[in-house]
């Protein structure tokens, strides 16, 4: 208990605070502390629910957002949180209709509501209504690269390159510090043999912001092919370097060898890679029915290597990044780095949005084989 007599206000100020630098549990026991006070706050009832979502307690978020919403029905950020509770329990109309509910009530501008939208439908494969999210929001606030690069990627899941193209040079013209979307449209420039092209969108990224072995393998190739750069050239060894580096992170014989021990001392995955059964662990439980979060972690992971991951959808990703021997990368760099990563190694196409979307996407496409802890 805080010895001084905080505000409700305080209160959810302190829990938004920690639910951003990832510590779930902290802002809970905030939250819970806050409500024990003011149990009539709506604002941390609905982070409340947020809280419970980010650990994977969706029963006890669904109960969460029904107590906001019935303390005040138009509340957006408790409309949003309940409609990805609906998209998670299969209530795919539900969802939508109060996704819909939420626009009309004039919140096509806000970025964070319509970016939350937008990321809980496409990692639902909900690819059109998702780009919807994502066109709205990009034509409401033209200025918000994250909104187009969401288009982007959904219009490649979808098969239309020439507008994902279209959309990822957009998102660059607004916020030309993507790095990760440049990265990515020069991949699909190169696939699509326009090489040119590709070379200038991997060479406008900084060597140290390059964290795509196959991207940075392509640029020298390019260059020495487009342009007749030799390795004695001054002008490629900055990249050679930063190629050198990437390998030795993404190959590190101490962590190879620790995955070949764990994979013969593991037990046998009760999933099988490639399984497109696995969708069923998405849509399994109602919040009438899921029961409350296992204390040791809400999801677990096992890679191809036999190594197990558990823990909340952040901390899975932190343990995939130090595993790779980069314990100071941050989180949203990760997650693009690993997408990147799967879809050069397995062609699978996963938007870096945010580290759910990442392993949900990885598990549907057999990468990962994953399960939702109880």
């Amino acid at each position: 208990m805080h010895e001084e007599f905080w505000s409700s206000e305080e209160y959810d100020e302190q829990a938004h605070s920690l639910y951003n630098e990832g510590d779930f549990d902290g802002a809970l026991e905030t939250l819970k502390e806050g409500l024990s006070r003011f149990p009539d706050a709506v604002e941390l009832m609905v982070g409340m629910g947020y809280a419970r979502l980010a650990r994977e307690e969706v029963a006890w978020a669904g109960a969460a957002f029904r107590r906001a919403l019935s303390m005040d029905p138009s509340h957006e950020d408790a409309m949003v949180g309940m409609g990805e509770v609906l998209l998670r329990t299969g209530d795919r109309d539900g969802a939508l209709d109060l996704f819909r509910r939420v626009q009309q009530l004039g919140f096509q501008d806000d970025v964070e509501l319509m970016l939350t939208m937008g990321r809980a439908l496409y990692r639902e494969g909900l690819m059109a209504y998702a780009l919807d999210v994502f066109l709205r929001l990009a034509a409401a606030r033209p200025e918000v690269g994250d909104a187009m690069a969401g288009a982007a990627y959904c219009l490649h899941r979808m098969g239309d390159e020439v507008r994902a193209a279209r959309y990822l040079r957009r998102a660059l013209r607004v916020d030309p510090s993507l790095h990760d979307v440049r990265v990515y449209l020069g991949h699909l420039l190169y696939d699509r043999g326009e090489w040119d092209a590709a070379l200038d969108q991997f060479e406008m990224v900084p060597p140290s912001e390059h964290w795509d072995p196959l991207g940075v393998w392509r640029l020298i190739e390019l260059k020495r092919s487009l342009r007749r750069v030799d390795d004695r050239d001054l002008g490629i060894r900055p990249w050679r370097r930063r190629l050198r580096e990437l390998e030795l992170m993404e190959d590190d014989p101490v962590e190879r060898l620790l995955a070949e021990v764990e994979s013969r001392f593991a037990p046998e995955s009760d999933w099988p890679l490639k399984d497109e059964l696995q969708l069923e662990l998405f849509h399994t439980e109602t919040p009438a029915e899921a029961p409350p979060r296992d204390p040791a972690g809400t999801v677990q992971v096992r890679t191809a290597g036999g190594r197990v991951f558990r823990g909340g959808w952040e901390e899975v990703v932190r343990c995939l990044r130090d595993s790779a021997g980069l314990p100071v990368e941050p989180i949203p760099r990760a997650v693009r780095r690993l997408a990147r990563r799967w879809r050069d190694e397995y062609g699978v196409e996963i938007a870096p949005l945010d580290a759910e979307t990442l392993i949900r996407g990885a598990a549907s496409a057999g990468i990962l084989a994953l399960e939702i802890l109880r």
